[in-house]
């Protein structure tokens, strides 16, 4: 850490992806100027620099970890491909242990599974989501053993055909209850799940069982650029009510640290400490407001 006078909100995490460009001491190193205490880590960086060094800077940075992104894309229907699909997810539970170990006191492990698209030349919707179930079924024992939480995360449904056929909160608590909540948990991304009509009713269940294992913001904004991917805005710069959806997280029992994860091209070219900043006061205008000055881990009801 700097010594920086800069002070963010205690449940702000920056998630590695709004500063894309940035390698992990990078942004480590900008994280902590901008006076946030926490990040979320991707595997990429972390693989560039090895995982025994990537922990070691994680450790020396003096910041939580609130998860890492990303385990999932287990779809395939052909039995080689899933056997792999499974034994990389295996790679991704030995990298969270590690780093959630190596974080600061009150870092959670957390793996962010994104359950994959429909195999190329299927149309089974119905049978790649019952896939990504047995997937996270084949894996719960293994993430058990290393004490890591399984945190599937829906995507919006403009993604169900490439990324992600789990396409609800709903739809991720089907396949989460099935199994312990200590060990198979929900990601509520704003992005992802706003205009979803049940989405009050569907935090409120995640909530009964304690099973929001992330909570993570950032704007859904228009016009969509020619990438949807790229259609996440900084907080205020779109259309999403984070205050209504925040208070309804906290409410349902959430308690931990809140991730800004944006993939968007002008703030992926921008100055990393620039953005690490710009969404520190960002966060602090439009989602510290509904929330409780609480920090912590995952709830527990």
């Amino acid at each position: 850490m700097t010594g920086t006078a800069m002070t963010a909100h205690p449940r702000l995490s920056l998630n590695q992806a709004t500063v894309k460009y940035a390698d992990l001491a990078t942004a480590l190193r900008v994280t902590g100027q901008a006076g946030i205490a926490s990040i979320g880590l991707w595997r990429e960086p972390v693989a560039e620099a090895g995982l025994r060094e990537a922990a070691k800077m994680v450790a020396d940075s003096g910041l939580r970890v609130s998860s890492l992104c990303r385990g999932g894309f287990f779809t395939a229907a052909d039995d080689g491909r899933r056997r792999a699909a499974l034994e990389e997810n295996r790679k991704a539970i030995e990298e969270t242990a590690t780093l959630a170990a190596a974080g600061a006191p009150g870092s959670v492990p957390v793996l962010v599974l994104v359950a994959g698209g429909l195999p190329e030349g299927d149309r089974d919707l119905p049978g790649a989501r019952a896939r990504a179930g047995d997937a996270v079924g084949a894996l719960v024992d293994d993430a058990a053993g290393a004490g890591v939480v399984l945190a599937i995360e829906p995507m919006h449904p403009i993604y169900a055909a490439d990324r992600g056929v789990v396409s609800t909160l709903g739809q991720a608590l089907d396949i989460a209850e099935q199994f312990p909540a200590a060990t198979v948990g929900v990601v509520v991304d704003t992005f992802h799940v706003w205009w979803d009509p049940q989405l009050d009713q569907q935090i409120r269940r995640a909530g009964r069982d304690a099973r929001i294992a992330a909570y993570q913001v950032c704007d859904w904004i228009t016009p969509l650029p020619p990438d949807p991917l790229l259609a996440r805005g900084m907080m205020g710069d779109g259309h999403i009510d984070f205050a209504a959806v925040t208070r309804t997280v906290t409410e349902a029992g959430y308690a931990g640290d809140i991730e800004v994860e944006i993939f968007n091209q002008q703030i992926w070219d921008a100055e990393p400490a620039e953005i690490a900043e710009r969404t520190a006061k960002s966060f602090a205008t439009h989602v510290g407001p509904a929330l409780t000055t609480r920090t912590g881990t995952r709830s527990q009801s």
